[in-house]
């Protein structure tokens, strides 16, 4: 990617702080200059010039590879940084259908109606993924990106209390208790320019910090609130800013072999014979055409970016199931789970299979449709 920052690329030490000192730090910076330009501005003759332009230029865009080619060199980072594939969820049926976990390196969507359970999940997640791996978790540290100022740290520390008695319990393990809270970085944005520039700096960040797992909780708010018009000019804007914020999320993943779960919130979907455009659906209203359903927000731009789909609604009053909707190696099932003091708890009901439905259009039920 030409956002890529230049130390992550193969320049030398030397080239490295010859481009710093002009003020050139990523990928984009360098490409953007013509040959003649950099050979003035880093003072270095035209072949190695052409040797650096040749260099990030197959750091942005790749060559073709044979597909063994790029399972070895997966296998060969995935050994290298010693971090699993999977990373579980502490739900027994839903880890079984995805093959382990939510897949690292991979972007991962939580949606689902207001209360459902999306937060709570990414806090639970957030909390398993700073335990020690003999413990189910992931030994590192956590970025949570909050746009709706949902996240809550007494609620975070009543989860690790109830999940993990005897570890977080007790004066003696206060201790673990405090570097939980460390590991846990908080991170406010309100719009979508602060928030793309928040991701595109988080790779130093991942490594210093050893980063194992990336939230951004919730991927729509920001985007409805700035983009809300249903213009044409603001739908392809809105559609370019999804495009480029699931590649950089996707680029992160990768690069990293972590884990990048986003939340999601719903809509409502009208059916063509309405001559109503499809319109944005509070997340605690259902309509009761039968030729509307309620659905994912941010559209198909979005919905096609997502590696793995999970979808939380309401069952009734107490309990909530999750629902596998989109993955490449997963069936379409739903697991029940009720929300306790240790977080997601899965019921003993089993999984559910769906045959002959598409998960795009599954209708999706928010809470008032229990009433």
């Amino acid at each position: 990617m030409a956002t890529r920052k230049i130390r992550r690329t193969v320049c030398t030490t030397d080239m490295f702080d010859r481009l710093k000192r002009q003020n050139m730090n990523t990928c984009r910076d360098v490409l953007n200059r013509s040959e003649f330009e950099l050979m003035k501005m880093l003072n270095i003759p035209l072949p190695r010039v052409e040797n650096l332009v040749s260099r990030i230029s197959q750091v942005c865009a790749p060559k073709p590879c044979k597909a063994f080619e790029m399972l070895q060199a997966s296998k060969e980072k995935e050994a290298k940084d010693g971090k699993p594939a999977f990373f579980r969820t502490s739900l027994p049926d839903l880890d079984k259908a995805l093959h382990g976990g939510i897949p690292a390196g991979t972007l991962t969507e939580i949606a689902g109606p207001a209360g459902s359970g999306k937060t709570q999940f990414c806090m639970m997640l957030t909390l398993l993924a700073t335990m020690p791996v003999e413990m189910g978790g992931l030994a590192g540290q956590v970025i949570y990106i909050d746009t709706e100022s949902a996240f809550s740290a007494a609620r975070l520390v009543e989860m690790a209390r109830a999940r993990f008695p005897d570890y977080f319990r007790g004066e003696y393990n206060e201790r673990h208790l405090i570097n939980l809270t460390k590991n846990v970085t908080i991170d406010f944005q309100m719009t979508c320019i602060n928030l793309m520039e928040r991701l595109q700096s988080l790779e130093a960040e991942i490594i210093s910090k050893n980063v194992c797992l990336i939230i951004v909780d919730s991927i729509a708010s920001l985007v409805r609130k700035e983009f809300g018009s249903m213009a044409n000019h603001n739908m392809a804007d809105r559609s370019n800013f999804l495009t480029k914020e699931a590649a950089l999320l996707k680029y992160l993943a990768e690069s990293f072999h972590i884990p990048v779960v986003v939340t999601n919130q719903i809509t409502t979907r009208f059916h063509p014979d309405q001559n109503c455009a499809s319109q944005p659906s509070s997340n605690n209203n259902n309509s009761s055409s039968p030729s509307s359903h309620v659905t994912s927000a941010l559209g198909n731009t979005w919905s096609h970016s997502v590696n793995t789909r999970l979808i939380t609604e309401y069952v009734d009053s107490v309990r909530r199931q999750v629902m596998v909707a989109k993955s490449p190696i997963a069936p379409f099932t739903s697991f029940l789970y009720t929300i306790q003091a240790s977080g997601l708890v899965q019921e003993k009901d089993g999984a559910n299979h769906y045959l002959g439905t598409n998960p795009s259009i599954q209708q999706i039920r928010p809470r008032t449709a229990l009433l």
